[in-house]
């Protein structure tokens, strides 16, 4: 899992989820899911024409993702979808900001991700819990339990594996 340490876990870095290209499935998911959100808070006539019209759309980019964001959960910005398929999130997940999830990530039940959270392929986060700043989650892991930020946590059950510099010991 590719991790970039420059990236805060608290402010936000929306380029992360701009589209580069015609078809790029996560950032397209994710626009509809914003804009959806933004239209919805707007109200009115045209709000509400809006919001049909980004349904649509949000429902297009999950079939073809095979994912599943529902669209009034709370997602703050800088989340990443590098390989969006298979992407189940309840909608009492809570992501904050500069997360990534890769293809099969499940959250089930009201996990939180505090913020710049790596998740790996296949993971399975089964809630309620919380997932520290700055935790990475490895391939296939199955967590039930918190993670204290800083972690670096796999296997199954999920253990911690080593705590990143400056975030104590375990």
């Amino acid at each position: 899992m590719q991790t970039d340490q420059n990236v805060s876990a608290t402010e936000p870095d929306w380029s992360r989820e701009a589209p580069r290209g015609f078809w790029d499935p996560g950032p397209k998911l994710l626009r509809a899911l914003r804009r959806y959100q933004a239209a919805k808070a707007r109200g009115g006539v045209f709000g509400k024409l809006a919001c049909k019209r980004w349904v649509l759309s949000h429902q297009f980019w999950s079939v073809i993702t095979q994912s599943e964001l529902h669209l009034n959960m709370h997602i703050d910005g800088g989340l990443r979808l590098p390989h969006p398929t298979g992407i189940i999130v309840h909608p009492n997940a809570t992501i904050g900001p500069n997360c990534q999830l890769m293809h099969q990530v499940t959250l089930s039940g009201a996990v939180v991700l505090e913020g710049h959270v790596d998740i790996g392929a296949g993971a399975k986060l089964v809630g309620p819990l919380i997932i520290g700043a700055d935790a990475e989650v490895g391939a296939n892991a199955v967590v039930t339990k918190d993670v204290p930020a800083g972690a670096v946590v796999g296997g199954v059950p999920a253990r911690i594996l080593k705590m990143k510099p400056g975030h104590g010991t375990p």
